[in-house]
């Protein structure tokens, strides 16, 4: 199965989290090591669902950007 991460930067470090397990988070010093992190994260998260005999949620987020040019993104910043 392949989940969506987030990874993000946490001042200091980088966090990541998965939008499709509530829950499974993991952070790490670089978006490398935050990504190597959420990997084991999920592993873990699963097997205490599979042990709990919770059902296994289907991956069902899609990842995308959106493009603004910079006109675009000065009007929002006067808004």
């Amino acid at each position: 199965m392949r989940y969506a991460i987030v990874v993000e930067s946490a001042g200091t470090n980088f966090s990541a989290y998965v939008p499709d397990l509530p829950g499974c988070v993991a952070t790490g010093a670089t978006p490398a090591e935050a990504e190597r992190a959420i990997a084991g994260a999920i592993e873990l998260h699963l097997e205490g669902m599979r042990r709990d005999g919770a059902p296994i949620p289907e991956a069902s987020s899609h990842v995308g950007h959106v493009e603004l040019g910079s006109r675009d993104i000065e009007r929002h910043r006067r808004s």
